[in-house]
């Protein structure tokens, strides 16, 4: 009897399994560049596997059997970014972490955006965490120097030699200037969205970091995570989108509260790909006495 239970529940436990895999896989990737290609594969597998079954296509049948290691194959050449953060982000558990200097980086920050947004130089700042940016840096110049809102400033004033690319915070340090981020290859983004939102996108598509983006057109504020940007901010909400993402480790601490914040932030339902909170304010028009 006993074995009759056992070998009744083992492959109910067996298709549970595989179905919270293939949920969360699926949740993982949704709203991702290689979601479309998720959705391509899986209607012409299904296609291939309903033909082989109903027309009997042995030889057909034996073919995608043995295609499986390849499947795999590709599945990790074309979900390496997304694995790679999955994976970056198990590794790096937040069991422990000091708030000061993360409170202070942020506060810098802000008055940096605020300045620059006053006199409308542009800018883009990224914020790493736990997934190294070391291929955006290989177009940049190595900084190493106290984050301070002097210092940005500075790299982002317009005619300066390093003022054209994107800045890389690395804890309370300046790590590199001038860095080249990927730009987004996504097709539902405005045409209007100019390089640095659409690199600031395509940072966060491939890595966890946050990126702030100031408009040079318009002075707007606008911060991406996670390939979604959200713009016209104020700073207000730019300051407690930072807090809540990047002082978010020294809350979860202990192992089973990461994973299930880690696995709700993953359930949350994808939005657009930029989101506009607040419309820039026009320009008032210069008075003049009669």
């Amino acid at each position: 009897m006993w074995t009759d239970l056992k070998n009744g529940w083992h492959p109910a436990m067996e298709v549970l399994i595989l179905a919270v895999l293939i949920y969360y896989g699926f949740r993982f990737v949704r709203g991702t560049r290689g979601w479309p290609v998720v959705i391509g594969f899986v209607v012409v597998l299904l296609a291939l596997t309903a033909a082989t079954t109903i027309l009997d296509l042995k030889v057909l049948r034996w073919i995608l059997g043995s295609a499986s290691v390849f499947i795999a194959l590709g599945t990790l050449v074309i979900f390496q970014p997304e694995l790679r953060r999955m994976l970056a982000e198990l590794g790096n558990l937040p069991l422990f972490a000091s708030t000061s200097e993360q409170r202070e980086s942020i506060e810098v920050i802000i008055q940096t955006v605020e300045r620059l947004a006053d006199v409308k130089i542009g800018a883009l700042i990224a914020i790493e965490q736990s997934i190294q940016l070391q291929e955006a840096t290989e177009a940049g110049i190595k900084v190493d120097c106290d984050v301070t809102a002097e210092m940005l400033e500075t790299i982002f004033f317009p005619n300066n030699a390093v003022h054209d690319g994107g800045v890389i915070i690395k804890g309370d340090r300046i790590a590199y200037g001038a860095c080249i981020f990927p730009l987004s290859q996504r097709t539902d983004l405005n045409k209007s969205l100019g390089t640095r939102h659409r690199a600031a996108i395509g940072l966060t598509e491939e890595t966890d970091a946050l990126v702030v983006v100031v408009s040079e057109e318009n002075g707007m504020i606008s911060h991406a995570y996670k390939g979604q940007l959200v713009r016209g901010v104020t700073l207000e909400e730019l300051r407690a989108f930072l807090t809540s993402v990047i002082l978010r480790p020294a809350r979860t601490n202990n192992v089973i509260k990461w994973i299930r914040a880690w696995f709700s932030e993953r359930n949350k339902p994808v939005g657009p790909a930029v989101i506009t909170r607040h419309e820039p304010r026009p320009a008032a028009k210069p008075t003049t006495g009669k």
